[in-house]
């Protein structure tokens, strides 16, 4: 008998349809499928069943197509946690994110999809609207209630109560882009290195001093390039404007850029993101302010878009696929190594990518 004959058999014992009690009006009681079930519609032994669901290689190819096959008539569907709970490992990555349609946190959180898949792991995402002490710490107690084996965060960690976030014993934490002190290990763009390229390339056009429009004063990365900024410019003896306070938005960096329209000796900006550089270039363009005839512009990120901006953008690039693989690797060691550091920082690199919004200043010409 083939499967097909054999799987229209009824699997409920004593051959009738069960009708009342099912909650389903005239029709069969659903009956769970166990792993004992698919062996006999198979053929094949439930150790079998059991090596073919967690994926062994050693099982004949014909053998596990006849035991996918049974799982697919069936409706089998292996008990993860069980199995989890046999092995003491969920292969679970939980994430914990402020903005996913950041172009950061999607393209990094993109690759740590794609590098856990390959890793055999899957990723659990809860979203953080707005990123309050209540909002994050509830985040970390759902995750502490879900099956994950460690967890990665995308939240300013450094404005959190240390005393007050609590996760279950055994599940390893990474943070990315933000500050951990020495309770969790990091994974970090190089900040302060692509701000001070940025800001070094404009100095070297010739320009006297650059001005910034920073990120939200509670961002870590923004921090870290605005206090890079500084030390660039004070190191080279060079005026420290006030910096402008930005969100990440292009608007923010529009209403900035309305501003610095207005300073004539402002022939320079550091934009600490690509978005907010957009805004400058829209509002230097209104006021007749030429990029960069007048004024140049570098942004920070290097987005797929700032190439096709008018004119494109000299930016810092971050490589944010990079970022997520590290992540994913530092997640993994974690939970298969006992003895490696659970702080500390892992800095990927940042490169300058110069195109046409910098140039020499008016006067320099």
């Amino acid at each position: 008998m083939d499967l097909s004959e054999r799987g229209q058999q009824d699997p409920v014992p004593g051959g009738g349809a069960q009708r009342g009690g099912s909650g389903i009006p005239g029709g069969r009681r659903k009956q769970r499928v166990s792993m004992a079930d698919v062996a006999k519609l198979a053929g094949v032994s439930s150790q079998t069943v059991s090596r073919v669901s967690n994926g062994h290689p050693g099982v004949i190819v014909s053998t596990r197509e006849q035991v996918l096959a049974a799982m697919r008539e069936l409706g089998y569907r292996p008990n993860s946690a069980a199995r989890a709970l046999r092995y003491g490992q969920f292969n679970t990555i939980g994430v914990i994110l402020h903005s996913l349609s950041a172009t950061g946190n999607s393209n990094t959180v993109e690759a740590i999809a794609t590098q856990a898949a390959a890793e055999g792991y899957a990723i659990t995402l809860i979203p953080v609207d707005i990123p309050t002490q209540d909002n994050v710490l509830g985040a970390f107690t759902r995750m502490g209630e879900l099956a994950v084996d460690a967890v990665i965060v995308f939240i300013e960690v450094h404005l959190l109560d240390a005393g007050t976030v609590a996760l279950p014993p055994g599940v390893h934490v990474v943070v990315v882009d933000s500050d951990a002190g020495d309770r969790y290990r990091v994974v970090d763009s190089d900040q302060a290195g692509g701000t001070r390229h940025a800001v070094n390339h404009l100095l070297e056009l010739g320009h006297e001093t650059v001005w910034h429009v920073t990120g939200p004063q509670t961002s870590y990365a923004s921090q870290r390039r605005t206090h890079a900024w500084r030390t660039v410019l004070e190191e080279a003896g060079r005026p420290v404007p006030p910096p402008l306070h930005g969100d990440w938005s292009a608007e923010s960096g529009y209403a900035a850029g309305l501003t610095l329209a207005e300073e004539p000796g402002c022939t320079a900006v550091f934009a600490a993101n690509d978005q907010m550089a957009l805004g400058l270039l829209r509002a230097f363009q209104e006021r007749g302010r030429a990029v960069p005839g007048d004024i140049s512009v570098v942004g920070f990120d290097d987005t797929p878009d700032a190439a096709y901006f008018v004119p494109p953008l000299t930016t810092v690039h971050q490589d944010f696929a990079d970022v997520g693989r590290r992540t994913v690797q530092e997640v993994l060691r974690q939970i298969r190594e006992d003895d490696i550091p659970r702080s500390g920082t892992d800095i990927v690199s940042t490169r300058l990518v110069v195109r046409s919004s910098t140039a020499s200043p008016p006067f320099k010409r």
